[in-house]
């Protein structure tokens, strides 16, 4: 029996802005890997419309079902090839089970979890993209320690109130852990709703830019 497909407004509302920096960002990849997958609908929409890679979703098993129902009525209407069933990912492993990507994407993640994982994250990163691969990061984030936006701030009250170290990140610090994998920043584009899709280039290998970080921050 298929599971009934989850369903988010907000990838409905974001996908076309994400994918026209994706065509570009990923155009010479061959497997990416999307960490986070959550409803899955990001995973079939960017899959169908970047037929020349494979997408590889991801995330806890809890939203595999989920995933899955949204691969499977691609398959059926569209035929879709490219796209692979949910793995499960836990970015803190030290092991994923995806081990080499041209391509990493993510959205709406880094603020959801704690600093630490938000780390641990771009460790893994450092391990699994390829060189010359890139990551592409979306969702919102401060400027200088400072909100874009009242409803930004607002966001962020709500997230830091669960107690679990959510909470908006702040660009520079997110930008020095790239950095320090050796990943440079390509783009940092406006999307609708005070979000941004920054766009990291794997340009060395881990470290040998991290001289130029800024100093990682927490928030």
């Amino acid at each position: 029996m298929t599971a009934e497909k989850p369903w988010s407004e907000a990838c409905e509302r974001n996908r076309e802005p994400i994918l026209a920096v994706l065509r570009e960002a990923f155009a010479a990849a061959r497997d990416a890997l999307e960490i986070g997958s959550g409803t899955g609908q990001h995973a079939v929409y960017f899959a169908r419309h970047l037929p020349h890679a494979v997408w590889h979703a991801s995330d806890r098993p809890e939203h595999h079902a989920g995933i899955q129902a949204w691969i499977d009525e691609a398959v059926a209407l569209h035929a879709l090839a490219n796209v692979r069933a949910p793995v499960a990912l836990d970015v803190r492993d030290t092991q994923w089970p995806v081990t080499a990507v041209d391509a990493v994407f993510s959205a709406n993640t880094l603020h959801i979890m704690d600093w630490e994982s938000v780390q641990a994250l771009f460790r893994g990163v450092a391990r699994v993209l390829n060189a010359g691969g890139v990551l592409v990061v979306y969702g919102p984030f401060n400027y200088g320690g400072q909100f874009t936006s009242e409803s930004n701030a607002r966001f962020d009250a709500s997230l830091r109130a669960r107690g679990v170290g959510s909470g908006l990140r702040d660009f520079e610090a997110v930008n020095a852990l790239a950095l320090d994998i050796g990943l440079e920043l390509m783009r940092d584009v406006a999307m609708p709703a005070n979000n941004r899709t920054l766009v990291w280039r794997r340009v060395s290998g881990a470290g040998t830019i991290a001289k130029h970080a800024h100093p990682t921050r927490k928030s």
